[in-house]
Protein backbone atom coordinates (compact mmCIF):
# COMPACT_ATOMS: atom_id res chain seq x y z
CA UNK A 1 0.00 0.00 0.00
CA UNK A 2 1.25 3.46 -0.89
CA UNK A 3 0.49 6.60 1.14
CA UNK A 4 0.01 10.11 -0.16
CA UNK A 5 0.08 13.48 1.61
CA UNK A 6 -3.08 15.48 2.19
CA UNK A 7 -1.17 18.48 0.81
CA UNK A 8 -0.47 16.55 -2.43
CA UNK A 9 3.08 17.96 -2.76
CA UNK A 10 5.20 15.17 -1.24
CA UNK A 11 6.22 11.91 -2.95
CA UNK A 12 4.18 8.79 -2.33
CA UNK A 13 5.48 6.75 0.61
CA UNK A 14 5.49 3.12 1.62
CA UNK A 15 3.91 2.12 4.96
CA UNK A 16 7.42 1.83 6.35
CA UNK A 17 8.27 5.37 5.26
CA UNK A 18 4.95 6.81 6.43
CA UNK A 19 5.32 5.28 9.91
CA UNK A 20 8.97 6.25 10.37
CA UNK A 21 8.53 9.77 8.97
CA UNK A 22 5.23 10.47 10.72
CA UNK A 23 4.60 13.70 8.82
CA UNK A 24 5.00 14.11 5.06
CA UNK A 25 7.68 16.44 3.74
CA UNK A 26 5.08 19.02 2.68
CA UNK A 27 3.62 19.08 6.24
CA UNK A 28 0.62 17.06 5.10
CA UNK A 29 -0.74 13.95 6.79
CA UNK A 30 -0.34 10.57 5.17
CA UNK A 31 -3.40 8.83 3.75
CA UNK A 32 -3.60 5.31 2.25
CA UNK A 33 -4.11 5.49 -1.50
CA UNK A 34 -7.07 3.11 -1.24
CA UNK A 35 -9.47 1.88 1.44
CA UNK A 36 -10.44 -1.75 1.07
CA UNK A 37 -14.03 -2.89 1.41
CA UNK A 38 -14.49 -5.80 3.79
CA UNK A 39 -16.74 -8.66 2.60
CA UNK A 40 -20.34 -8.99 3.72
CA UNK A 41 -19.52 -12.40 5.21
CA UNK A 42 -17.30 -10.65 7.75
CA UNK A 43 -20.17 -8.45 8.94
CA UNK A 44 -22.56 -11.41 8.93
CA UNK A 45 -20.34 -13.29 11.39
CA UNK A 46 -18.82 -10.41 13.34
CA UNK A 47 -21.16 -10.81 16.31
CA UNK A 48 -19.53 -14.12 17.24
CA UNK A 49 -15.91 -13.02 16.71
CA UNK A 50 -13.44 -11.98 19.40
CA UNK A 51 -12.00 -8.45 19.55
CA UNK A 52 -8.60 -9.85 18.53
CA UNK A 53 -9.98 -11.69 15.49
CA UNK A 54 -11.98 -8.64 14.41
CA UNK A 55 -8.93 -6.39 14.78
CA UNK A 56 -6.73 -8.77 12.79
CA UNK A 57 -9.19 -8.79 9.89
CA UNK A 58 -9.29 -4.98 9.88
CA UNK A 59 -5.50 -4.75 10.24
CA UNK A 60 -5.05 -7.04 7.24
CA UNK A 61 -7.06 -4.59 5.13
CA UNK A 62 -4.83 -1.72 6.22
CA UNK A 63 -1.41 -3.35 6.51
CA UNK A 64 -1.64 -6.85 4.97
CA UNK A 65 0.19 -5.90 1.78
CA UNK A 66 3.23 -4.79 3.77
CA UNK A 67 3.46 -7.15 6.76
CA UNK A 68 3.27 -10.97 6.70
CA UNK A 69 0.16 -12.35 8.39
CA UNK A 70 2.11 -14.12 11.13
CA UNK A 71 3.96 -10.93 12.11
CA UNK A 72 0.80 -8.83 11.90
CA UNK A 73 -1.09 -11.32 14.05
CA UNK A 74 1.62 -11.10 16.72
CA UNK A 75 1.43 -7.30 16.69
CA UNK A 76 -2.37 -7.33 17.00
CA UNK A 77 -2.45 -9.95 19.75
CA UNK A 78 0.28 -8.17 21.73
CA UNK A 79 -1.60 -4.89 21.35
CA UNK A 80 -4.98 -6.25 22.41
CA UNK A 81 -4.35 -8.03 25.68
CA UNK A 82 -7.60 -6.48 26.95
CA UNK A 83 -11.19 -5.98 25.80
CA UNK A 84 -13.28 -2.86 25.15
CA UNK A 85 -16.86 -3.83 26.03
CA UNK A 86 -20.09 -1.95 25.55
CA UNK A 87 -22.02 -1.21 28.75
CA UNK A 88 -25.71 -0.21 28.93
CA UNK A 89 -26.34 3.27 30.30
CA UNK A 90 -30.00 3.67 29.26
CA UNK A 91 -32.34 1.47 27.23
CA UNK A 92 -30.98 2.79 23.94
CA UNK A 93 -27.60 4.34 24.84
CA UNK A 94 -24.47 2.27 25.44
CA UNK A 95 -20.98 3.24 26.53
CA UNK A 96 -18.05 1.82 24.56
CA UNK A 97 -15.57 1.50 27.42
CA UNK A 98 -12.18 2.23 25.90
CA UNK A 99 -10.35 2.48 29.23
CA UNK A 100 -9.36 -1.11 29.91
CA UNK A 101 -5.79 -0.82 28.61
CA UNK A 102 -2.59 -0.19 30.60
CA UNK A 103 -3.18 3.55 31.12
CA UNK A 104 -6.99 3.34 31.24
CA UNK A 105 -7.51 5.52 28.15
CA UNK A 106 -8.60 4.89 24.57
CA UNK A 107 -5.23 5.78 23.10
CA UNK A 108 -3.61 2.63 24.49
CA UNK A 109 -4.49 0.59 21.39
CA UNK A 110 -3.01 3.01 18.86
CA UNK A 111 0.09 3.65 20.97
CA UNK A 112 0.80 -0.03 21.65
CA UNK A 113 0.18 -0.99 18.02
CA UNK A 114 2.46 1.74 16.72
CA UNK A 115 5.24 0.87 19.19
CA UNK A 116 5.29 -2.72 18.01
CA UNK A 117 4.99 -1.79 14.33
CA UNK A 118 7.81 0.75 14.59
CA UNK A 119 9.99 -1.76 16.40
CA UNK A 120 9.26 -4.27 13.62
CA UNK A 121 10.49 -1.82 10.98
CA UNK A 122 13.54 -0.79 13.05
CA UNK A 123 14.63 -4.41 13.36
CA UNK A 124 14.14 -4.91 9.62
CA UNK A 125 16.50 -2.11 8.68
CA UNK A 126 18.95 -2.44 11.59
CA UNK A 127 18.55 1.18 12.63
CA UNK A 128 20.27 2.19 15.89
CA UNK A 129 17.65 4.55 17.35
CA UNK A 130 14.46 6.37 16.41
CA UNK A 131 13.26 9.32 18.47
CA UNK A 132 9.53 9.71 18.93
CA UNK A 133 8.11 13.18 19.52
CA UNK A 134 4.57 13.33 20.85
CA UNK A 135 2.44 16.28 21.92
CA UNK A 136 -0.27 15.58 24.46
CA UNK A 137 -3.25 17.34 25.97
CA UNK A 138 -3.61 14.50 28.46
CA UNK A 139 -4.09 10.86 27.54
CA UNK A 140 -1.88 10.58 24.44
CA UNK A 141 1.26 11.16 26.48
CA UNK A 142 0.53 8.46 29.01
CA UNK A 143 -0.56 5.94 26.37
CA UNK A 144 2.48 6.53 24.16
CA UNK A 145 4.92 6.62 27.07
CA UNK A 146 3.66 3.33 28.46
CA UNK A 147 3.26 1.74 25.03
CA UNK A 148 6.90 2.47 24.18
CA UNK A 149 8.38 2.02 27.67
CA UNK A 150 11.44 -0.19 27.53
CA UNK A 151 11.22 -0.77 23.75
CA UNK A 152 14.75 -1.14 22.39
CA UNK A 153 15.89 1.37 19.81
CA UNK A 154 13.23 3.99 20.56
CA UNK A 155 13.40 7.10 22.77
CA UNK A 156 10.22 9.06 23.44
CA UNK A 157 9.89 12.78 24.17
CA UNK A 158 6.45 13.68 25.53
CA UNK A 159 5.61 17.39 25.19
CA UNK A 160 2.76 18.57 27.42
CA UNK A 161 1.33 21.96 28.43
CA UNK A 162 2.41 22.96 31.93
CA UNK A 163 -0.45 22.95 34.43
CA UNK A 164 -3.04 21.87 31.85
CA UNK A 165 -3.23 18.11 32.33
CA UNK A 166 -4.61 16.28 35.35
CA UNK A 167 -2.16 15.22 38.06
CA UNK A 168 -2.83 11.56 37.43
CA UNK A 169 -2.30 11.99 33.69
CA UNK A 170 0.96 13.81 34.39
CA UNK A 171 2.16 11.05 36.71
CA UNK A 172 1.63 8.48 33.98
CA UNK A 173 4.37 9.89 31.78
CA UNK A 174 6.65 11.91 34.08
CA UNK A 175 7.51 9.10 36.51
CA UNK A 176 8.69 6.40 34.10
CA UNK A 177 12.29 7.28 33.26
CA UNK A 178 14.17 4.77 31.09
CA UNK A 179 13.56 5.71 27.43
CA UNK A 180 10.83 8.26 28.23
CA UNK A 181 11.53 12.00 28.64
CA UNK A 182 8.73 14.38 29.66
CA UNK A 183 9.04 17.94 28.31
CA UNK A 184 6.92 20.46 30.24
CA UNK A 185 6.09 23.30 27.83
CA UNK A 186 5.08 26.75 29.06
CA UNK A 187 2.06 27.02 26.75
CA UNK A 188 -1.02 25.16 25.53
CA UNK A 189 -1.42 21.93 23.60
CA UNK A 190 -1.35 23.72 20.25
CA UNK A 191 2.10 25.09 21.15
CA UNK A 192 3.30 21.55 21.89
CA UNK A 193 1.91 20.28 18.60
CA UNK A 194 3.53 23.20 16.74
CA UNK A 195 6.93 22.32 18.27
CA UNK A 196 6.60 18.73 17.10
CA UNK A 197 5.61 19.69 13.55
CA UNK A 198 8.39 22.30 13.35
CA UNK A 199 10.92 19.71 14.49
CA UNK A 200 9.94 17.41 11.63
CA UNK A 201 10.50 20.20 9.13
CA UNK A 202 13.93 21.26 10.42
CA UNK A 203 16.63 19.78 8.16
CA UNK A 204 19.52 20.28 10.58
CA UNK A 205 17.66 18.59 13.42
CA UNK A 206 16.64 15.68 11.21
CA UNK A 207 20.23 15.15 10.13
CA UNK A 208 21.20 15.05 13.79
CA UNK A 209 18.58 12.51 14.91
CA UNK A 210 15.92 10.31 13.35
CA UNK A 211 12.50 11.70 14.30
CA UNK A 212 8.97 10.39 14.08
CA UNK A 213 5.69 11.14 15.81
CA UNK A 214 3.27 9.04 17.84
CA UNK A 215 0.45 11.58 17.72
CA UNK A 216 -2.56 10.68 15.65
CA UNK A 217 -0.85 12.44 12.76
CA UNK A 218 0.99 9.11 12.35
CA UNK A 219 -0.95 6.54 10.33
CA UNK A 220 0.16 3.75 12.66
CA UNK A 221 -1.37 5.58 15.64
CA UNK A 222 -4.77 6.55 14.28
CA UNK A 223 -5.69 3.68 11.93
CA UNK A 224 -5.76 0.96 14.64
CA UNK A 225 -8.38 3.00 16.47
CA UNK A 226 -10.80 1.75 13.81
CA UNK A 227 -10.69 -1.58 15.68
CA UNK A 228 -12.94 -0.04 18.35
CA UNK A 229 -15.84 0.67 16.04
CA UNK A 230 -15.90 -2.75 14.43
CA UNK A 231 -15.85 -4.23 17.93
CA UNK A 232 -18.66 -1.90 19.06
CA UNK A 233 -20.78 -2.97 16.09
CA UNK A 234 -20.03 -6.63 16.84
CA UNK A 235 -21.06 -6.32 20.48
CA UNK A 236 -24.25 -4.44 19.59
CA UNK A 237 -25.03 -6.99 16.86
CA UNK A 238 -24.70 -9.76 19.44
CA UNK A 239 -27.29 -7.89 21.52
CA UNK A 240 -29.59 -7.52 18.52
CA UNK A 241 -29.20 -3.73 18.57
CA UNK A 242 -26.93 -3.00 15.62
CA UNK A 243 -29.57 -1.70 13.23
CA UNK A 244 -29.81 2.10 12.99
CA UNK A 245 -26.65 2.44 15.08
CA UNK A 246 -25.36 5.95 15.82
CA UNK A 247 -21.83 6.44 17.15
CA UNK A 248 -20.76 9.52 19.09
CA UNK A 249 -17.07 10.33 19.56
CA UNK A 250 -15.77 12.99 21.98
CA UNK A 251 -13.31 14.77 19.71
CA UNK A 252 -10.14 16.80 20.23
CA UNK A 253 -7.48 16.20 17.58
CA UNK A 254 -10.02 14.08 15.63
CA UNK A 255 -7.87 10.98 15.14
CA UNK A 256 -10.44 8.75 16.84
CA UNK A 257 -13.44 9.79 14.77
CA UNK A 258 -11.30 9.79 11.61
CA UNK A 259 -10.53 6.13 12.27
CA UNK A 260 -14.27 5.52 12.68
CA UNK A 261 -14.92 7.16 9.32
CA UNK A 262 -12.30 4.93 7.70
CA UNK A 263 -14.18 1.97 9.15
CA UNK A 264 -17.39 3.30 7.62
CA UNK A 265 -15.71 3.53 4.22
CA UNK A 266 -14.64 -0.12 4.66
CA UNK A 267 -18.30 -1.10 4.94
CA UNK A 268 -18.97 -0.81 8.66
CA UNK A 269 -22.76 -0.25 8.81
CA UNK A 270 -22.94 2.75 11.13
CA UNK A 271 -25.93 4.96 10.26
CA UNK A 272 -24.29 8.26 11.24
CA UNK A 273 -21.74 9.85 13.56
CA UNK A 274 -21.72 12.67 16.08
CA UNK A 275 -18.54 14.61 16.88
CA UNK A 276 -18.89 15.98 20.42
CA UNK A 277 -16.73 19.01 21.26
CA UNK A 278 -16.10 20.91 24.45
CA UNK A 279 -15.73 24.71 24.21
CA UNK A 280 -13.10 24.15 21.49
CA UNK A 281 -15.80 24.08 18.84
CA UNK A 282 -13.86 24.61 15.60
CA UNK A 283 -15.29 21.52 13.90
CA UNK A 284 -18.80 22.24 15.16
CA UNK A 285 -18.58 25.67 13.53
CA UNK A 286 -17.23 24.12 10.33
CA UNK A 287 -20.26 21.85 10.11
CA UNK A 288 -22.55 24.85 10.56
CA UNK A 289 -20.79 27.26 8.21
CA UNK A 290 -18.54 25.30 5.86
CA UNK A 291 -15.59 27.41 7.03
CA UNK A 292 -12.67 25.91 8.96
CA UNK A 293 -11.26 28.62 11.22
CA UNK A 294 -8.72 27.44 13.84
CA UNK A 295 -8.70 29.31 17.13
CA UNK A 296 -6.40 29.37 20.17
CA UNK A 297 -7.35 26.43 22.36
CA UNK A 298 -9.45 27.04 25.47
CA UNK A 299 -8.77 25.24 28.74
CA UNK A 300 -11.69 23.09 29.92
CA UNK A 301 -12.40 20.27 32.37
CA UNK A 302 -12.33 17.89 29.36
CA UNK A 303 -8.68 18.75 28.81
CA UNK A 304 -7.79 15.96 26.37
CA UNK A 305 -10.13 17.69 23.89
CA UNK A 306 -8.58 21.14 24.32
CA UNK A 307 -7.42 21.48 20.71
CA UNK A 308 -7.93 24.65 18.68
CA UNK A 309 -6.53 23.38 15.36
CA UNK A 310 -7.24 19.64 15.09
CA UNK A 311 -4.71 18.05 12.77
CA UNK A 312 -6.95 15.26 11.54
CA UNK A 313 -9.48 17.67 10.05
CA UNK A 314 -7.20 17.50 7.00
CA UNK A 315 -7.85 13.77 6.72
CA UNK A 316 -11.62 14.15 7.05
CA UNK A 317 -11.60 16.92 4.44
CA UNK A 318 -9.51 14.76 2.10
CA UNK A 319 -11.59 11.62 2.71
CA UNK A 320 -14.71 13.41 1.45
CA UNK A 321 -12.89 15.50 -1.17
CA UNK A 322 -13.76 18.72 0.64
CA UNK A 323 -17.48 18.21 0.05
CA UNK A 324 -19.21 19.92 2.96
CA UNK A 325 -22.58 18.37 2.11
CA UNK A 326 -21.15 14.85 2.16
CA UNK A 327 -19.51 15.49 5.50
CA UNK A 328 -22.60 17.00 7.13
CA UNK A 329 -24.83 14.24 5.74
CA UNK A 330 -22.85 11.72 7.79
CA UNK A 331 -21.54 13.72 10.76
CA UNK A 332 -23.37 16.09 13.07
CA UNK A 333 -21.76 18.10 15.84
CA UNK A 334 -22.28 19.17 19.42
CA UNK A 335 -20.44 21.59 21.69
CA UNK A 336 -20.66 21.94 25.46
CA UNK A 337 -19.44 24.35 28.10
CA UNK A 338 -17.86 23.11 31.32
CA UNK A 339 -21.15 23.69 33.11
CA UNK A 340 -23.04 21.62 30.54
CA UNK A 341 -20.47 18.85 30.88
CA UNK A 342 -20.94 18.87 34.65
CA UNK A 343 -24.71 18.74 34.18
CA UNK A 344 -24.39 15.64 31.99
CA UNK A 345 -22.11 13.89 34.49
CA UNK A 346 -24.44 14.67 37.36
CA UNK A 347 -27.63 13.69 35.52
CA UNK A 348 -26.19 10.43 34.19
CA UNK A 349 -25.02 9.36 37.65
CA UNK A 350 -28.28 10.37 39.31
CA UNK A 351 -30.49 8.71 36.69
CA UNK A 352 -28.45 5.67 35.74
CA UNK A 353 -25.75 5.16 38.38
CA UNK A 354 -23.11 5.35 35.62
CA UNK A 355 -20.00 7.44 36.30
CA UNK A 356 -18.77 9.44 33.32
CA UNK A 357 -15.46 11.20 32.89
CA UNK A 358 -15.72 14.75 31.44
CA UNK A 359 -14.93 13.58 27.89
CA UNK A 360 -17.41 10.72 27.89
CA UNK A 361 -19.97 13.15 29.31
CA UNK A 362 -19.79 15.15 26.07
CA UNK A 363 -20.54 11.99 24.10
CA UNK A 364 -23.36 10.90 26.39
CA UNK A 365 -25.04 14.31 26.32
CA UNK A 366 -24.81 14.57 22.53
CA UNK A 367 -26.47 11.19 22.11
CA UNK A 368 -29.14 12.02 24.68
CA UNK A 369 -30.02 15.15 22.71
CA UNK A 370 -29.66 13.89 19.13
CA UNK A 371 -30.71 10.23 19.12
CA UNK A 372 -33.92 9.67 17.14
CA UNK A 373 -36.71 7.14 17.79
CA UNK A 374 -35.75 3.67 16.57
CA UNK A 375 -32.01 4.38 16.84
CA UNK A 376 -29.47 2.90 19.23
CA UNK A 377 -26.48 4.94 20.26
CA UNK A 378 -22.93 4.13 21.36
CA UNK A 379 -20.66 6.82 22.77
CA UNK A 380 -16.94 6.48 23.48
CA UNK A 381 -16.07 6.61 27.17
CA UNK A 382 -12.48 7.47 26.44
CA UNK A 383 -10.85 7.39 29.89
CA UNK A 384 -11.49 6.00 33.33
CA UNK A 385 -13.21 8.63 35.52
CA UNK A 386 -10.54 8.15 38.20
CA UNK A 387 -8.09 9.97 35.92
CA UNK A 388 -10.20 13.06 36.68
CA UNK A 389 -10.99 12.09 40.25
CA UNK A 390 -11.27 15.57 41.81
CA UNK A 391 -13.47 16.93 39.02
CA UNK A 392 -15.76 13.91 38.90
CA UNK A 393 -16.21 13.58 42.66
CA UNK A 394 -17.03 17.26 43.03
CA UNK A 395 -19.79 16.88 40.44
CA UNK A 396 -21.45 13.61 41.45
CA UNK A 397 -20.87 13.86 45.20
CA UNK A 398 -19.55 10.31 45.44
CA UNK A 399 -16.12 8.74 45.69
CA UNK A 400 -14.38 7.42 42.61
CA UNK A 401 -12.12 4.49 43.40
CA UNK A 402 -8.62 4.70 41.94
CA UNK A 403 -7.64 1.46 40.16
CA UNK A 404 -4.40 -0.11 41.35
CA UNK A 405 -2.66 0.64 38.04
CA UNK A 406 -3.30 4.36 38.42
CA UNK A 407 -2.36 4.37 42.09
CA UNK A 408 1.02 2.84 41.23
CA UNK A 409 1.86 5.73 38.88
CA UNK A 410 1.13 8.26 41.60
CA UNK A 411 3.85 6.82 43.83
CA UNK A 412 6.61 7.67 41.36
CA UNK A 413 8.83 10.76 41.36
CA UNK A 414 8.17 13.41 38.73
CA UNK A 415 10.95 13.92 36.18
CA UNK A 416 10.49 16.58 33.51
CA UNK A 417 12.43 19.06 31.40
CA UNK A 418 10.98 22.58 31.50
CA UNK A 419 10.76 24.24 28.11
CA UNK A 420 9.50 27.50 26.59
CA UNK A 421 7.19 27.36 23.57
CA UNK A 422 9.98 28.88 21.44
CA UNK A 423 11.15 26.40 18.80
CA UNK A 424 14.78 27.54 18.93
CA UNK A 425 14.97 26.51 22.58
CA UNK A 426 13.43 23.13 21.86
CA UNK A 427 15.71 22.55 18.89
CA UNK A 428 18.79 23.48 20.95
CA UNK A 429 17.76 20.94 23.60
CA UNK A 430 17.31 18.14 21.07
CA UNK A 431 20.60 18.98 19.34
CA UNK A 432 22.33 18.20 22.64
CA UNK A 433 20.79 14.75 22.92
Amino acid sequence: MKYYSTNKKAPMATLHEAVVKGLAGDRGLYMPESIKQLPQSFFDNIGTMSFQDIAFTVAQAFFGEDIPDADLRRIVDDTLSFDCPVAPVTDNIYSLELFHGPTLAFKDVGARFMARLLQYFIRQEGREQVNVLVATSGDTGSAVANGFLGVDGIHVYVLYPKGKVSKIQECQFTTLGQNITAVEVDGVFDDCQALVKSAFMDDELNRHMKLTSANSINVARFLPQAFYYFNAYARMKALGKADNLVVCVPSGNFGNITAALFGHRMGLPIKRFIAANNANDIFFNYLATGKYEPQPSKQTIANAMDVGDPSNFARIYDLYEGDHKRITSLISGATYSDEQIREAMNRCYADNGYILDPHGACGYRALSEQLQPGEYGVFCETAHPAKFKDTVEAVIGAEVEIPARLAAFMKGEKQSVEMSKDFDSFKAYLMQQ
